[in-house]
């Protein structure tokens, strides 16, 4: 989904399939895009939707992205992994943007290869999940030691983090050994931390593991949710009580799953 200074921009098409865009351009000469992402063809009428807008004379223009599409493939092990991220920035950054908003991106490779880039730190999200729980011993978990670098010092709460068990023939998590301060964790409420979800194999085996050391409830936060966690166990099991997420790249519903809107 794509708006244009609060409103939806209508993406329809021609009988062919290729794009068909009908915008007027917004008085003053100021535009705010925002992108939460959905497919790849948006991208496309994003750069559509802002050439037409150059084209009308609107020369301050920013973009919020708070899930920045590509950022899974950071980096290339093979001559032939194609560097999506790369290529993808590059048509951002030839947009001209004078300022480009994201939230809590995946890796720092995304912060380097985007222009004028705007990093918004996830932690009021947190804190809103913090209050929605509303236990006063909370303690927090972060299912590897790249989220506990990232997040552990935005919050003056105990914590500890997971060493991921991986069959690396095949990618798949496995299990998760738990260590930091696992004195708190019997009895203690958990919120688990991070920034992506798919089908949520980390949570799922991070949240089990908490269980088994005495954790009374686990809940779990993520700034980006995708609609594959609908695929995975996390969701028919009972010990995650809630996830907390926002709508940057979430669609569908789930009786467990609370949205925050980004905007």
């Amino acid at each position: 989904m794509i708006k244009l200074n609060g409103k939806i921009v209508n993406i329809e098409h021609f009988p062919d399939g290729t794009l068909l865009l009908k915008e007027r351009a917004p008085e003053g000469g100021k535009a705010v895009v925002s992108w939460y992402f959905e497919r790849n063809e948006e991208l496309l009428a994003l750069y559509f939707l802002v050439g037409h807008l150059r084209e009308k004379g609107v020369k301050d223009m920013e973009l919020k992205l708070p899930y920045i599409p590509n950022a899974r493939q950071d980096r290339v092990k093979t001559p032939e992994d194609v560097f999506t991220l790369k290529y993808f920035a590059n048509i951002i950054n030839s947009l001209g943007f004078n300022k480009v908003t994201v939230l809590d991106p995946h890796s720092h490779v995304s912060e380097a290869l985007i222009n004028r880039i705007e990093v918004q730190s996830p932690k009021e999200y947190v804190e809103h999940a913090l209050e929605k729980i509303g236990d006063g011993k909370v303690m927090l978990f972060f299912p590897d030691e790249g989220a506990m670098k990232r997040y552990a010092n935005l919050f003056k709460l105990p914590y500890a983090f997971g060493l991921k068990k991986r069959d690396w023939s095949t990618g798949v998590i496995q299990g998760l050994e738990v260590t930091g301060q696992t004195e708190y964790i019997p009895g203690s409420t958990v919120l688990i931390v991070d920034d992506i979800c798919s089908r949520g194999g980390t949570f799922y085996y991070g949240a089990k593991a908490l269980k088994e050391l005495g954790a009374e409830k686990v809940y779990l936060y993520i700034s980006h949710c995708e609609n594959s966690i609908h695929e995975g166990e996390l969701l028919k099991t009972d010990w995650v009580e809630k996830i907390f997420t926002t709508d940057s790249i979430l669609t569908k519903k789930h009786e467990k799953v609370e949205v925050f809107a980004y905007e």
